[in-house]
C-alpha cells in the first residue's frame, strides 16, 4: 500500500468501518445502500447499527465490505451504473466502498470453510491497496480474524484502529501466502504476530506463519470483545479452549487499559408489537393475552397439546454440544417431563445442529410427541417461539455474547442460563420479593445446575397470574431500554472518541 496522503485540515475525524457482513446501511450513504445486506451472525447487525448511529450523528463515516453481487441482488444495470469500484474510487464523497474480486461475486453465503482464506485475503487486499488510500481515514474499525492484517497496516501508517473480537477463532498463513494474493506484507511485516519470534523478513517469509486474530489484537489501539464478562474470563484463563497466545495478547491490552467489552444487541425486528413473523402481536400492556394466543398457535403448529397453562420452554440456539450445553437438557429431559406432568410442562426445540437426533430419539423412545417438539430452525418459527415461550433455554458452557437471552425478555420470556460470558452480563436471577432480575442463572455447569434453574422457573410459573404479569411487564420495559442498537452504538462511539482524543462530530483539534 502506498502511504495515504494526509487528510485535509479542519475536517471531522474520518472513520472507516471494515466488516465482512452487514444487514443494512443508511439511505443517505448511497443509491445502493438498501441493497447491500449480507449476514452470517451478530457482526452484521452490530456493524449496521454502528454505521447508522455514526451517520445520524453527522460523523464522516465510511464502510468497506466485499461486493457480494449475488447476495446483494445487483443485476447488469446496477453493474453498469456502479462500475464495481471504479465509481467508488473516483468519487471522494462516496461512503460505501466495495472490495472487488470474483471470490465474492457469486457467493450465496458470507463464509465458506474451503474459501475463507481466499475471501479474507481478497477483502484485505482491496481495503489495504485501494480503500484506505482513497478514504484516508483517521480511525479504522476492524472485525475478527478476516480483517486482522489491517490494524498492522494502520499502525505502520500512523492511523488509529479498533479491533472487535466477535469469536475467538483465528487462522494462520505465511507471508508468502499473503503476498501471493497481492498484499505487500514486506511494508508492515514488523507489526504482525508470528508463530515464533521473527529474526528478519527473509527468515519469516516462508516458514513462520502469521496469526491473523493475534495480529489484529496486538496492533490495534483498542480491542473489544462482545461482552465484558467474556473478556475477563479469557484473560483469567477460565476457558481451556482459548489459545494461550490469544489470552496473553488480550491480557496485555487489558493491562494497558486498551481493552473493553461491549455487548451486541438484537435486531430491531424482534419486537412483539410489530414482528412480521407473528400474527398475534402484543405489547407490555397485553403481554398475558398475547403470549397465550401465540402459545396456542405454536402448540397447534408443532403438534403439542394445546394447553394455555402449560409452562413452555423454548430452545432457540443451534444444537452444538461443544458450546451450547444441549446435552445437559437431554440428560434430564425424560425425568423433567415426568416430574412436571401435573403442570403439563412442554419443550419446543426449534434449532438445527449435530445434536438434534439425540432429542428426536428421546421423544420417539418415550412417546413424548405432544410434550416435546423438535424441528429445524426457521425464522418464522423462531420468532413464534419467543412470542409463545414462558422460558428460553441457554445453558451454554461459554458464550462470548449471545442474543437469545436479550431477545427473550422483549417478548415477555425469561431466560434459564449458565452463568457465563455474555449471559452473566445480561441475565440476572429473579428475586420476586425485591422485584428484580429477568431470568434464572445456574453456576455449576452440569445437569444438576440446569435442573435447579428449571425448578426455580417452574416455581415462578406457579405464582398467581397477576404476580407473573407484573414481573413480565417490568422485564419487558427494562429489555427495551437496555438491549438495543442505540445503546451498543453509543458504547462504540465512546471508544472511538477515547482513541481519537476528540468528538467524532467536531473538526479535528476542536476537542481537547
Amino acid at each position: 500500500m502506498t502511504s495515504p496522503a494526509k487528510p485535509p485540515e479542519k475536517t471531522r475525524p474520518r472513520i472507516l468501518v471494515v466488516t465482512p457482513e452487514i444487514t443494512y446501511l443508511p439511505e443517505g450513504m448511497g443509491n445502493l445502500a438498501q441493497r447491500l445486506s449480507a449476514k452470517a451472525g451478530g457482526m452484521a447487525d452490530v456493524s449496521a447499527s454502528l454505521v447508522k448511529a455514526l451517520y445520524d450523528q453527522g460523523a464522516d463515516v465510511h464502510v468497506a465490505l466485499p461486493n457480494y453481487r449475488k447476495m446483494f441482488h445487483l443485476d447488469v444495470a446496477h453493474v453498469h451504473e456502479y462500475e464495481f469500484g471504479r465509481v467508488s474510487r473516483a468519487l471522494p464523497e462516496q461512503r460505501i466502498h466495495l472490495a472487488e474480486d470474483r471470490v465474492f461475486y457469486h457467493r450465496q453465503r458470507v463464509y465458506s470453510a474451503k474459501e475463507n482464506h481466499l475471501i479474507s485475503l481478497a477483502f484485505q487486499r482491496e481495503v489495504i491497496n485501494h480503500i484506505i488510500p482513497q478514504v484516508r481515514p483517521h480511525l479504522i474499525h476492524c472485525n475478527d480474524w478476516m480483517t486482522g492484517l489491517i490494524p498492522a497496516v494502520a499502525k505502520r501508517h500512523g492511523i488509529k484502529s479498533i479491533f472487535t473480537v466477535h469469536n475467538i477463532h483465528t487462522e494462520r498463513m505465511t507471508l508468502e501466502t499473503i503476498e501471493d494474493r497481492g498484499i505487500d506484507a514486506a511494508d508492515f511485516w514488523q507489526y504482525l504476530y508470528y508463530k515464533h519470534q521473527p529474526h528478519n523478513y527473509e527468515e519469516s517469509r516462508n516458514a513462520n506463519p502469521v496469526d491473523l486474530l493475534a495480529t489484529g489484537i496486538m496492533s490495534a489501539d483498542h480491542v473489544n470483545s462482545v461482552s465484558p464478562k467474556f473478556l475477563s474470563e479469557v484473560v483469567d484463563g477460565v476457558h481451556n479452549h482459548i489459545p494461550g497466545h490469544i489470552r496473553h495478547e488480550l491480557w496485555a491490552k487489558c493491562q494497558h487499559g486498551a481493552a473493553s467489552g461491549i455487548l451486541n444487541a438484537p435486531d430491531p425486528s424482534f419486537n412483539p408489537v410489530r414482528d412480521s413473523y407473528i400474527k398475534d402481536h402484543f405489547s407490555v400492556d397485553t403481554v398475558m393475552a398475547g403470549k397465550a394466543a401465540n402459545k396456542k398457535r405454536l402448540q397447534e403448529t408443532l403438534g403439542l397439546k394445546v394447553d394455555p397453562n402449560a409452562p413452555l420452554l423454548f430452545w432457540p440456539s443451534r444444537l452444538d454440544p461443544v458450546q451450547k450445553g444441549c446435552h445437559l437438557v437431554t440428560e434430564i429431559l425424560y425425568q423433567l417431563i415426568n416430574d412436571y406432568k401435573e403442570d403439563g410442562l412442554q419443550i419446543a426445540v426449534i434449532a438445527s445442529g449435530s445434536y438434534q437426533p439425540h432429542f428426536k430419539n428421546i421423544v420417539e423412545t418415550h412417546k413424548l410427541h405432544d410434550k416435546v417438539a423438535v424441528c429445524d430452525f426457521s425464522e418464522d418459527l423462531s420468532h413464534l417461539g419467543y412470542a409463545a415461550a414462558d422460558f428460553v433455554l441457554m445453558p451454554s458452557s461459554f458464550e462470548p455474547c449471545g442474543l437469545p437471552q436479550m431477545i427473550a425478555p422483549k417478548y415477555g420470556a425469561m431466560t434459564i442460563a449458565h452463568d457465563t460470558g455474555g449471559l452473566h452480563d445480561t441475565v440476572e436471577h429473579l428475586n420476586v420479593d425485591a422485584e428484580s432480575g429477568n431470568g434464572f442463572l445456574f453456576r455449576v455447569f452440569d445437569n444438576g445446575g440446569l435442573r435447579w434453574a428449571i425448578d426455580e422457573a417452574i416455581n415462578f410459573h406457579r405464582l398467581p397470574a397477576e404476580v407473573r404479569e407484573a414481573h413480565l411487564q417490568r422485564i419487558m420495559r427494562d429489555a427495551k431500554t437496555r438491549f438495543n442498537h442505540k445503546t451498543t452504538a453509543a458504547e462504540y462511539i465512546r471508544r472511538y472518541e477515547e482513541v481519537l482524543g476528540q468528538s467524532i462530530s467536531e473538526p479535528l483539534g476542536a476537542s481537547k
